[in-house]
């Protein structure tokens, strides 16, 4: 990978922070890198309360490191792809300078946000995961839709499906902003432990949507721990 600056666009790398819940390198679990090696890069902080969250150790604490600290760090890692993630890391600022200068040193980047924040300040050449929340999850309230007008089809839209009502919730919103065609992946995704995915996949089959089903692989291979 390309040797990072030290100065971007105005930003000290040596002198911003981040505070950082984890950073670790695994398998890709979900979207359409799923499988793949990569480093992970979870922010600490997060402004919602999802009922099915699986990252609630992430909304305090963690450990505050500089900007370059971060990149050096994912460097020491042997993958092509990095993932910023939280909590919603969104919610640090200092997260845009760092998604530019994962994608300056030639990493393919995604970014997993809630779809709560404006994400019109991403790097252009980041991957967007947007998780517009279903009712279930108790903060369907809180989904920015004026985000959607900005995707394309280097973006990906995540659904995390708790029950049939979220379903038709999840169907209807794919229809009416036309997702399929807006952006690069459309995904639908059992709630672990409380969908059964079998079921999902059958009413995925029966409407036939123009939907990716995913299952989160590092908890088929790990379990529901952090750190993988």
């Amino acid at each position: 990978m390309a040797e990072f600056e030290t100065e971007l666009a105005g930003v000290n790398l040596t002198e911003e922070s981040l505070r950082i819940s984890e950073l670790f390198y695994s398998l890709q679990g979900e979207a359409r890198d799923a499988g793949l090696p990569t480093v992970f890069v979870r922010l600490t902080g997060c402004p919602l309360r999802c009922t099915y969250c699986d990252s609630e150790y992430a909304f305090y604490g963690g450990e505050r490191m500089s900007l370059a600290a971060i990149l050096q760090q994912v460097q020491s890692y042997p993958a092509r792809h990095v993932c910023v993630t939280g909590g919603e890391p969104l919610a640090q600022p200092n997260c845009i300078p760092l998604l530019q200068a994962l994608c300056d040193a030639g990493y393919q980047v995604s970014l997993e946000t809630s779809g709560a924040m404006p994400v019109d300040a991403v790097d252009a050449r980041v991957s967007r995961v947007v998780d517009l929340k279903t009712p279930a999850s108790g903060e369907q309230a809180r989904n920015r839709m004026e985000n959607i007008p900005l995707l394309n089809e280097k973006d990906q839209v995540k659904f995390v499906i708790c029950d049939r009502g979220d379903y038709d919730w999840a169907r209807f919103t794919l229809d009416q902003y036309r997702l399929s065609e807006r952006v690069g992946e459309v995904l639908f995704s059992p709630s672990y432990e409380q969908l059964a995915p079998r079921q999902l996949a059958e009413w995925i089959l029966e409407d036939g949507l123009p939907v990716r089903m995913q299952m989160q692989l590092h908890k088929l291979l790990w379990g529901d721990v952090p750190g993988v």
